[in-house]
């Protein structure tokens, strides 16, 4: 049973030195549905982990990191990331890890999230699927006791690994099975990685009850998203940045209310989209698309979900009401039980009646 959403006392409140749209963002009660977990390591967490395991190339200055979190193209930041997973290698890492997400977060005046987590990349690395739940669970009951802040798990294939990683997301997503898992993701490459091939690990997924959150249309075409709808039974689309492309798939998204998990600076980081003038997310607004918006790897992109809100509600001309209503649209798209979803609605009303007054 998921406790009431309470403010955490260190979150801004509504009434004080609040005076522009960039303050009402920052103390607006947010959910956050495309985040990974190793992706919103802060480079204080990164150059700790970096100074633990010194036979890494991971710079352990937080400084020097700015530089390493610059990528050249979508491969360079797979192979960037890839070397702080390898900083994950024990439960101890990934308990604090975990810990220290859920406060970044608190601080962000998130009270909800869904975090992209890749159980194979630490399995992979010895540490055993069993003692890597424990570790997730743990922190998570604590940041939501001690921080307010309530974490869901997508556990996700790492497309690059191959069928050998799918057969083992699925097999820990379906038989250990933790109790903050919601659901069920492909991540990484989309080039050379066809949807379909992980039809049968979503179906299994499915079966047991999780969402399908793949990623599609990323660094693809709209084929991707197809893909994605008709082989894995997607709930939601991580991404979806070129299903503008199509007016015909835009119009499918708009009818059927399948959610974008839009990550504006994330797009331009990995050079998916080449500026955010020429982001696609207003044409997906137009065409009545349900659009979230979300941070995806933070730290790495030198942003946070805050800064997002601000270049979405730019992009899309809004003011406070319509920086409330997409926030409210996070909630509608999560996998939150339907008096989870009507608190924290009205949590967000609530704030913006009392900036408005």
């Amino acid at each position: 049973m998921t406790r009431p959403f309470r403010t955490p006392p260190h979150a801004p409140r509504p009434g004080g030195p609040l005076s522009d749209l960039d303050a009402f963002i920052t103390g607006l009660p947010k959910a956050e549905l495309h985040v990974h977990h190793v992706g919103s390591a802060s480079p204080r967490i990164v150059s700790e982990l970096a100074a633990r395991h010194p036979d890494s190339a991971v710079p352990t200055d937080p400084e020097a990191l700015v530089d390493y979190f610059t990528f050249r193209d979508f491969g360079h930041f797979v192979e960037v990331y890839l070397s702080v997973v390898d900083l994950i290698r024990d439960s101890e890492d990934v308990r604090l890890l975990t810990y220290e997400v859920a406060r970044d977060m608190a601080r962000q005046n998130i009270r909800y999230a869904e975090l992209t987590v890749t159980p194979f990349s630490s399995t992979s690395r010895g540490i055993p699927d069993a003692a890597f739940v424990e570790a997730i669970e743990d922190a998570r009951k604590s940041a939501e006791a001690e921080l307010g802040v309530v974490l869901r798990w997508c556990f996700d294939i790492p497309g690059e690994a191959g069928l050998e990683a799918a057969e083992e997301t699925a097999r820990i997503a379906c038989d250990l099975r933790p109790e903050g898992l919601v659901s069920f993701g492909l991540g990484g490459p989309e080039i050379g990685v066809p949807r379909p091939q992980f039809k049968p690990y979503f179906d299994r997924a499915v079966a047991v009850g999780l969402h399908s959150v793949p990623h599609a249309g990323e660094t693809t075409g709209p084929g991707t998203v197809w893909d994605a709808l008709t082989a894995l039974r997607a709930e939601r689309i991580g991404h979806g940045t070129s299903a503008s492309q199509d007016p015909e798939l835009l119009a499918h998204l708009a009818e059927h209310r399948t959610p974008l998990e839009v990550c504006p600076t994330s797009n331009i980081a990995t050079r998916a989209v080449r500026t955010l003038e020429e982001h696609p997310m207003k044409d997906m607004v137009d065409a009545g698309v349900l659009v979230t918006i979300n941070s995806d790897d933070p730290p790495m992109f030198g942003t946070d979900l805050n800064t997002e809100y601000g270049i979405a509600a730019r992009l899309l001309g809004l003011d406070a009401a319509g920086v409330a209503a997409l926030a409210k649209n996070a909630v509608a798209a999560s996998f939150l039980d339907a008096p989870a979803k009507a608190r924290l609605a009205a949590e967000i009303d609530t704030y913006a009646a009392e900036w408005r007054g």
